[in-house]
C-alpha cells in the first residue's frame, strides 16, 4: 500500500508535466508560460486567501460569521492555490474545479429577526436606568 501511495504522488507531477508539455505543443503557446501563469495565479490566490482567512476568524470570534464555514472555505482555496503552484495542465484543471464547486455557499437571503447570528447580542454589558443631571 505504501508503494502505491509513494508511486501516486511521484506519477502524478511526471504525469502532470507531460500533459502539459503536449498541451503546450498542440496550442502553440510555450509550456513555460503556461506554468508562469499557472505559478502566478496560484501565489495570488494564496495571498488573498492568507488575508480573506484573518477578517473570516475575526468574524468568527465576534460572532458574525460560522467559523466551520469560514475554514472550509479558506482550505478549499489554499488546496487550489497549492494545486496551481504545482507544475501542469491537469492540476491547475483540478484546482479549478475544486474553486468552482458551489461548497459553502450557504443559504438563500431570507429576512430573519433582529440580531440572528450574532452571538453577543443577546449578552449586554449595559445597565439599565434612568439618567438625569444634577447642577
Amino acid at each position: 500500500m505504501r508503494f502505491v501511495v509513494l508511486a501516486i504522488l511521484l506519477g502524478f507531477p511526471a504525469i502532470d508535466l507531460w500533459v502539459t508539455l503536449r498541451f503546450a505543443a498542440w496550442t502553440g503557446v510555450p509550456a513555460w508560460v503556461w506554468l508562469a501563469i499557472s505559478v502566478a495565479s496560484g501565489l495570488l490566490l494564496l495571498r488573498s486567501e492568507r488575508n480573506a482567512f484573518r477578517s473570516r476568524t475575526v468574524a468568527a470570534l465576534h460572532g458574525e460569521q460560522p467559523l466551520l464555514r469560514g475554514i472550509i472555505d479558506s482550505g478549499r482555496k489554499v488546496l487550489a492555490g497549492f494545486l496551481l503552484l504545482m507544475p501542469g495542465v491537469a492540476s491547475d484543471l483540478i484546482a479549478l474545479a475544486l474553486l468552482l464547486l458551489p461548497i459553502n455557499l450557504g443559504r438563500r437571503f431570507e429576512p430573519q429577526p433582529a440580531g440572528a447570528g450574532r452571538a453577543r447580542a443577546a449578552r449586554t454589558d449595559a445597565i439599565d436606568g434612568t439618567f438625569r443631571r444634577i447642577d
